[in-house]
């Protein structure tokens, strides 16, 4: 079956982001390169961007969350318009409280994490770095949304 990772774009704050990430999750980096570490004649870069993260990636059980600070020269990324969420499963309650509290400290809650209409156990919210998130545990089929 295949696997699906998130990959998200920072305005240049993708390792302090992940760094957030890796604290609530846990987990390891299995990857960190920075624009300066492709540098060359055919990839100019800007001194000022040769520090931000080129690519990230965040070991969270056998998935992978995935990441970059986007180049000033291709524009911001308008964090206010992210449409897109990403979708915890979780194996208990206590792991969905956990992950519901610890990715939206200093965020905007939009669903609050509760008992949903549909049987299983539901939250939303934007994070700090503006990603939206659903945390949801099902008790009938524990890890699968």
């Amino acid at each position: 079956m295949a696997r699906i990772d998130p990959h998200i774009n920072f305005n240049g704050n993708a390792e302090e982001a992940f760094n957030f990430y890796k604290s609530v999750f846990g987990g390891e980096f299995t990857q960190i390169t920075r624009f300066k570490d492709l540098k060359g004649t055919e990839f100019p870069i800007a001194e000022k961007e040769a520090d931000k993260i080129m690519h990230i990636a965040l070991s969270i059980g056998k998935n992978l969350l995935m990441g970059n600070d986007v180049p000033e020269h291709m524009g911001r990324t308008n964090e206010n318009e992210n449409r897109s969420k990403i979708s915890i499963s979780t194996e208990t309650k206590e792991e969905a409280d956990k992950l519901f509290s610890g990715l939206s400290e200093g965020g905007q809650i939009e669903v609050p994490i509760t008992a949903s209409a549909w049987g299983s156990y539901f939250g939303m919210f934007r994070d700090k770095y503006g990603i939206e998130w659903m945390v949801n545990y099902d008790p009938n089929n524990k890890g699968q949304m």
